[in-house]
């Protein structure tokens, strides 16, 4: 089982143990990544017993309603651009002023609306942002009937694609943000996206904002020149495991970095659309993403 496809599988294991699906449901979304058998009952099993009591509030993005009124997102709209193999899709909020460009990746949940929202603040804030669906070569996001199966196409994806349409998204900003620094952030799945662009030696973004993404095993930055703050949920601990590989490979590469862990909160507790959502720590989160990208070096070529 590949990497990504691990964790995908251990997101759904986890959603099992936090009670946010039940056990029928995560052996249907298990099934759906190929992970079957005496493979799906031992994870679920190592799950449910290691994991920790869910007193936080957050959650990575299940659809529960929630209110997005007070971030004044501006209007996105949805484009497509060259790719390595087929026209990339993706969510385009342009600042009226901007200070820079934003690429965001999504979580396990595909370009969803509460990406999309996200690009729209960072547009109200000054922050031009293009929000990449990672599932364009299959048709988008909207092409697939639930999150389960987003997920599970996400999981069979070689993860170096992941890395040639990001790479390619970078360009795109680059085109539409002349002459402006540029930044990445990302969530749960998509956290661990941002590292894996540092990782493939992306050397355009001034700054780079993981929320609460595993590290990749291996994982070398020497190839980055992006000022990193990495952000965790003090209750996320199968995340946070990777937390000194992270902050090694960082110190390994001379990155100007910071890992910020709030305490109180769980797994994804910037998500305000779902259960595990946290909103004292988001707001905090937001800010500090937001004076990060500010403060970057702005002397970062091609």
């Amino acid at each position: 089982m590949t990497e990504i496809r691990q964790y995908l599988a251990e997101e759904v294991a986890e959603d099992l143990a936090d009670g946010i699906i039940t056990r029928r449901e995560a052996v249907r979304r298990l099934g759906l990544m190929g992970v079957t058998g005496a493979a799906a009952t031992g994870l679920l099993a190592t799950v449910a017993t290691g994991a920790p009591a869910a007193a936080a509030s957050g959650d990575r993005d299940g659809e529960h309603g929630g209110t997005e009124t007070s971030w004044a997102p501006v209007a996105r709209e949805s484009i497509t651009f060259t790719g390595p193999r087929v026209p990339l899709m993706a969510a385009w909020a342009p600042a009226v002023k901007p200070r820079g460009g934003v690429l965001v990746i999504h979580e396990n949940r595909g370009l969803n609306e509460h990406i999309r929202t996200v690009a729209g603040r960072l547009a109200a804030s000054g922050y031009s942002a293009l929000a990449l669906d990672l599932l364009s070569e299959e048709g988008g996001t909207g092409a697939f009937p639930g999150e389960a199966e987003v997920a599970a196409a996400l999981a069979q994806i070689p993860p170096e694609r992941f890395d040639e349409d990001m790479q390619a998204s970078v360009t795109e900003l680059k085109r539409r943000v002349r002459g402006k620094k540029l930044a990445a952030i990302g969530f749960c799945f998509g956290g661990a996206m941002v590292w894996r662009l540092l990782a493939a030696g992306e050397s355009r973004l001034a700054a780079a904002a993981p929320f609460y993404g595993p590290f990749p095993t291996g994982g070398n930055l020497a190839g980055a020149r992006a000022a990193v703050l990495g952000v965790y949920g003090g209750l996320d601990a199968r995340v946070n495991a990777s937390r000194p590989v992270a902050k090694a490979a960082l110190e390994a590469a001379r990155l100007k970095h910071e890992l910020l862990t709030f305490t109180e909160a769980d797994h994804a507790f910037f998500n305000d659309t779902g259960t595990r959502f946290n909103p004292h720590a988001a707001i905090e989160a937001w800010r500090r993403a937001l004076n990060w990208f500010d403060a970057a070096d702005h002397h970062h070529g091609d």
